[in-house]
């Protein structure tokens, strides 16, 4: 299928942004659009700009926005090699829904969740390594530069449970129009999330708890005016508190509790009565993590179901551990510190777990009544196993539809794959039922204080006829909670509100200071301090090494006895010795190097002393001479050449052979170089004489012979220069002048005559008097 073509009015100042959620499971790719906000600007009037941008499904019959591949990412860390044909299918679905000139400047973002956040540092990296790379090399999307976020920066990397919660706050608000309105009447909704391994919470807390509270997450949005908006906001994560995990603690406690009351005589192994399955309904059940010593209790033991409700409720809530020590003078269970909720004011969506055991379980979902699910639970309980088994095959068969959930396969009470249905998945369900109807009303109750408020006066905190005239004002009917699952057509998830602080992000800011809109963990100043820390795979994981070598290492070499990972220290050990081996060998060259850069600015200025002493222009001119005019002017060459030609021509002089008076020099130096011959410490002047080849005959100069020519000698009456045997008759300098004294110089002075390239050269050496 071709990809559009931005010639559809659809796509007029339309802007994307993809994002994959890589789950457990499988890889699910999802397309976002909304109107460029410029156009937005120019199109609407002000009233309607103190919204955020309108992110919805991004194609036009928002029927193809979405595709899923199986299994999940997380099913490569042995095969990297597949994950480019296994994200094949969903980069080529976005391609063909995203018109190719807009692809470039549409994000894309690949994060991973529960099932990456498993596997071991080591793995993570080279998942996200390759995964990186593919995306990278094989789409025209825009993809971040490697950052400490990861290999493509925050465009591919694994999220923490606080961020899906956050990112699931921030879309739930969004759908719910909790970012509108003024900022004294804005109020905005609380976000609960549960799964199979952990539940989640992230709300605004009151102004007043705002002052006092800690470790609150600024999520900043841009409106489409320009302006932003600021929310502080808790957000936590009980790991081990979602439903599977809950059971599986709840199966060791009663393990336990039986070990504890059976008698030494008894030997045959009987059943363990459990109120929260199904009546008659019989399990067998063996402790992941058995706390007693028992032999016993870590065998496999028989549950049979008696389906009393309130029992159920009163053996789970122990599980909660509220009698944990608390580090702040607040905290909810586990000893985990949350600000205060006002429940006056505060309103709370769930889902997942908290839609999928209201709605498609009782019919309950949307807003929450006690009485009713309370009820709807304790009669599901009661049932006789047979009469549950009965009405779901009839409901199959007449094709009512699936129980909810992810799908979960369990083996061994542990989930080996989601996303698969059929009695295999649906069985096991049902028989839990019971169980996470209980779990989630005390989670709801217990756990983080949702009032009941169909109890007489209500709870120590708020009044439920209160609570209830509140709720039905602002149109959620009674209760602080409901489970939710979508709002219209689009489903909540934390998909979307990651694509809502995107959108936002590209709004331009009001004002040219403005800080750009980030992530809520990148906006944090020192994220050390923080609560929520991010995942970053480092490049090698030593544990995960030492761990798969262990079995061949002494005891005394493990890091739990030496206190640190000996693998760590054999490895920057080995790299510290290859670097001083390198270090050692090239020794001489680094020397050299070093000396070579200290003594580049003397170099410099010795060579320059050089070429002054031989009588060289430092720019590579002609040499300079010692005298200078009346203006203070240096004489050049050329001022000294041009009167003795023109003097020459009034004589008659004429020669087919280059004037004697023609000055051969050696090329001068540039800058940086040096003289390669230094004879002697005095200052020394090469001067070339006329040129005077072997064949020269006598004739070809006046007077047979020829002349050698010394700067600064004299003329004789006749035209000629003074011979070298009439040096010493030159007038003698004042010595007080810095000019050379000739003739102090004459019986020492050494002449000789050198042959270079067919030249005479009479070099002349002497000293300052």
């Amino acid at each position: 299928m071709p990809p559009p073509t931005v010639v559809d009015p659809w796509f007029s100042s339309r802007r994307f942004g993809v994002v994959i959620d890589a789950g457990s499971s499988g890889s699910r790719l999802q397309i976002y659009s909304w109107k460029d906000a410029r156009t937005v600007r120019q199109e609407q009037g002000p009233d309607a700009l103190r919204t955020l941008p309108q992110v919805g499904k991004g194609t036009e019959n928002g029927e193809e926005w979405s595709l899923k591949v199986e299994p999940g990412l997380s099913s490569f860390a042995d095969d990297v090699d597949g994950i480019g044909a296994y994200l094949a299918p969903l980069l080529e679905h976005a391609r063909t829904q995203i018109p190719p000139s807009l692809q470039p400047d549409t994000p894309l973002f690949l994060l991973a969740t529960a099932g990456m956040r498993l596997l071991t540092p080591g793995k993570q990296a080279q998942v996200l390594t390759s995964t990186c790379q593919f995306l990278k090399y094989h789409s025209n999307f825009k993809i971040d530069d490697p950052s400490p976020n990861g290999p493509c920066g925050s465009s591919v990397r694994i999220i923490t449970g606080e961020e899906e919660g956050l990112f699931g706050w921030i879309a739930v608000n969004y759908l719910m129009d909790g970012f509108n309105g003024s900022d004294d009447t804005r109020l905005t909704y609380g976000f609960l999330d549960m799964g199979g391994a952990s539940t989640q919470i992230a709300f605004e807390p009151s102004k007043e708890e705002q002052e006092r509270a800690k470790n609150l997450l600024d999520v900043r949005l841009r409106l489409l005016d320009g302006n932003e908006i600021h929310h502080k906001v808790f957000v936590t994560t009980w790991l081990g508190y979602g439903t599977n995990q809950a059971r599986e603690r709840y199966v060791g406690r009663l393990i336990n509790e039986y070990e504890a009351s059976r008698t030494l005589s008894t030997d045959s192994e009987e059943h363990i009565d459990d109120p929260c399955l199904p009546k008659d309904l019989v399990v067998s059940n063996t402790p992941v993590q058995p706390d007693s010593a028992s032999a016993h209790a870590k065998n496999t033991h028989k549950f049979v179901g008696t389906g009393s409700w309130e029992q159920c409720l009163e053996k789970t809530l122990p599980l909660l551990n509220k009698d944990a020590p608390c580090p702040d003078s607040h905290c909810l269970f586990n000893g985990v510190s949350v600000p205060v909720i006002d429940f006056k004011a505060s309103r709370f969506i769930g889902v997942s777990e908290y839609w999928y055991s209201t709605e498609q379980s009782f019919g309950l979902g949307g807003a929450y009544d006690f009485v009713q699910y309370e009820r709807a639970a304790s009669e599901f309980c009661a049932q006789d196993w047979t009469r549950i088994l009965g009405e779901h095959e009839e409901a199959r068969k007449n094709g009512q539809g699936r129980l909810g959930g992810d799908g979960e396969v369990e083996e061994g009470g542990v989930i080996v794959d989601t996303g698969k249905w059929g009695l295999d998945v649906e069985i096991p369900r049902l028989q839990m039922q019971c169980f996470k109807a209980a779990w989630i009303v005390n989670v709801l109750h217990e756990g983080i204080g949702v009032p009941r408020i169909v109890d007489v006066g209500g709870n120590v905190t708020t009044g439920g006829e209160e609570v209830t005239a509140q709720a039905q004002t602002k149109g959620l009917g009674r209760p602080s909670f409901q489970s939710m699952d979508s709002v219209g057509d689009i489903a909540i998830s934390w998909t979307l509100g990651k694509m809502v602080l995107e959108a936002s992000r590209e709004v331009p800011a009001a004002s040219a200071g403005a800080k750009p809109i980030v992530d809520p963990l990148d906006d944090i100043p020192d994220i050390s301090t923080s609560p929520v820390q991010p995942i970053r795979p480092p490049f090698l994981d030593f544990d995960a090494i030492e761990d798969s070598i262990s079995h061949h290492l002494p005891p005394s070499l493990t890091r739990h006895q030496l206190g640190f990972s000996p693998v760590a220290f054999v490895f920057y050990l080995s790299i510290c010795t290859l670097f001083s081996a390198a270090l050692y060998r090239l020794r001489h060259r680094i020397r050299s190097t070093v000396r070579r850069f200290v003594n580049k600015r003397d170099r410099s200025y010795l060579a320059e002393g050089y070429m002054m002493e031989e009588g060289l222009s430092l720019t590579g001119g002609p040499p300079p001479s010692p005298s200078r005019s009346a203006s203070g002017s240096r004489l050049s060459l050329s001022n000294i050449i041009q009167p003795i030609q023109r003097l020459a021509s009034n004589t008659g002089f004429r020669s087919s052979r280059p004037s004697p008076l023609s000055i051969s020099r050696e090329p001068s130096l540039r800058s940086g170089q040096y003289s390669p011959v230094r004879v002697s410490p005095l200052r020394s002047f090469s001067f070339p004489i006329a040129q005077a080849h072997s064949s020269l005959a006598p004739h070809d100069e006046p007077n047979g012979t020829a002349t050698a020519f010394i700067p600064s000698s004299p003329r004789l009456p006749d035209g000629s220069f003074m011979s070298n045997g009439s040096v010493s008759s030159l007038q003698s300098r004042s010595r007080n002048s810095s000019n050379v004294n000739l003739s102090s110089l004459a019986p020492r002075q050494a002449a000789s005559r050198t042959m270079s390239s067919g030249h005479h050269v009479l070099s002349a050496s002497y000293h300052d008097e």
